[in-house]
């Protein structure tokens, strides 16, 4: 049996209740008609457009606690956003309430404990920023407009993870507001069956207003991309499946499909030409970096070499100006156990077709110091994957939509059969419960029982929902 789901409010709200919400507010309240409202309501990917009826932007935990008791009591959908990046566009709804925590930007570094408490609207660029000055990091993503929240609750798949896990194996604690208003902090020994859903299982137990993370020695990195012909894409897809898991854990790279970009440091002879390639990042000595790719310099010259010493915000933040926000996106992702001969010739035969300029499909290694953690000890299951496979089509232009979504969907569903069942959450978009409950495999009874506990009526619905029972 499950717990009725509450019926979203869809009468007026009267002017006096709207007025004395925003009166409780430090923060702003932004209504439809108001100056920034249609800039506000937009998330990142261009795809989604919807419209909220009221977007309270948080600036602190009581604003947090105001603008979730109004929701509840008026029965308006709640859904939550930190950086806004949710490739599904959870971070908004139609005639809702959006609780927008983007203007909680508090960072501090305790450079004497190894530890960063970042509160929920920071994206991983003010962490990068803040960390860098004391040569630190922790395990992020690929892109630093990324918000953090979003994508610690996912699990957290970047650069670093090969060395340092995923982005939940350096998370010490979280501040949350649960369900019934109530503030709790967790952490192993606090409230520890929430601490192990909050790493994996997305937003579906309380609205987190802060993180605090373990960091790491990390300033310098030899990192960027090489490129090669398309036509050596199986070649160098087999190299790189044999070479990389016998890599040591501070040198990392994925694999991708890409169009040239038309500048610099492009040669201009290529700009606009479909190439594969790998972005590169070793994290490890530099002294040593170099030498370390010498095998694939001598076995596959690549026509494009920009791999280089840089410091690693750099690299967090190289492909930004790509994928700036209101870009049209349509995701599909999968994690892979082996990548066959059989997965890498039908990945050549999509991946040499790329219907836009910015559709990609990147395959991210799993392996390293992501399988330290057992697959049961957090939510995330996933951690005996040898790849994850993303599909991506990107372009500015929404008459595209069409042909990137089906671009998208017919390359995955050519490589799903040859893939795991389950898919990384934060590259889930609306594909039905069957695929959310997928990538928790034994993990999701055990959610459940968590949500059933925290959220019994699923206040917090707008996520990739998993469902509480009564």
């Amino acid at each position: 049996m499950t717990v009725e789901t509450p019926i979203a409010r869809t009468e007026p709200l009267s002017e006096t209740v709207v007025d004395a919400f925003d009166e409780r507010l430090r923060g702003e309240l932004v209504r439809p008609g108001d100056a920034g409202y249609d800039a506000l309501r937009r998330v990142h990917n261009g795809m989604i457009d919807r419209y909220p009826r009221l977007i309270a932007r948080c600036r602190d935990v009581a604003d947090v606690l105001t603008a979730l008791d109004f929701g509840r009591d008026t029965g308006l959908a709640i859904a939550v956003r930190g950086g806004g990046h949710s490739v599904a566009g959870l971070g908004t709804v139609d005639d809702g309430l959006v609780i927008d925590l983007s203007p909680m930007k508090g960072i501090h570094v305790d450079p004497a404990t190894l530890t960063v408490r970042v509160e929920a609207g920071c994206t991983w660029g003010d962490v990068d920023h803040a960390t860098h000055a004391f040569g630190l990091a922790t395990p992020s993503g690929f892109v630093s407009t990324t918000g953090v929240v979003g994508l610690t609750l996912g699990g957290g798949i970047g650069h670093l993870s090969r060395r340092f896990g995923l982005t939940i194996d350096s998370l010490l604690s979280a501040d949350l507001v649960l369900a019934d208003s109530t503030v709790v902090t967790t952490s192993s020994d606090l409230h520890p069956d929430l601490f192990w859903a909050i790493r994996g299982g997305g937003g579906n137990f309380g609205i987190v207003t802060s993180l605090l993370f373990r960091l790491h020695p990390v300033d310098m990195v030899y990192a960027g991309p090489m490129l090669w012909p398309i036509e050596r894409a199986g070649e160098l897809m087999r190299w790189y499946r044999d070479f990389l898991p016998q890599a040591p854990a501070d040198q990392s790279g994925f694999f991708a499909f890409l169009t040239v970009p038309p500048g610099a440091p492009f040669p201009e002879p290529l700009w606009g030409r479909t190439m594969c390639g790998i972005v590169w990042c070793d994290s490890g000595a530099l002294e040593l970096a170099a030498e370390r790719l010498d095998p694939i310099r001598a076995a596959l010259e690549p026509s494009v070499d920009l791999v280089g010493a840089m410091p690693f915000p750099v690299l967090q933040s190289l492909f930004d100006p790509l994928l700036p926000a209101g870009i049209q996106s349509y995701w599909r992702a999968d994690f892979v156990g082996a990548l066959t001969d059989e997965a890498i010739d039908r990945h050549v035969e999509h991946g040499s077709h790329l219907p836009t300029p910015l559709s990609t499909m990147h395959l991210y290694p799993m392996d390293g110091a992501v399988r330290h953690v057992g697959r049961t000890e957090t939510a995330f299951s996933y951690r005996d994957a040898d790849w994850l496979e993303t599909i991506v089509g990107f372009d500015p232009d929404p008459a595209n939509a069409d042909l990137i979504r089906a671009w998208t969907v017919a390359y995955w569903e050519a490589l799903h059969p040859l893939s795991e069942p389950g898919t990384y959450v934060n590259f889930l978009m609306d594909e039905g419960q069957d695929r959310v409950r997928a990538p928790y495999r034994d993990n999701h009874e055990r959610l459940v029982a968590v949500k059933t506990r925290y959220d019994p009526t699923n206040l917090f619905r707008l996520n990739q929902n998993i469902r509480p029972s009564a």
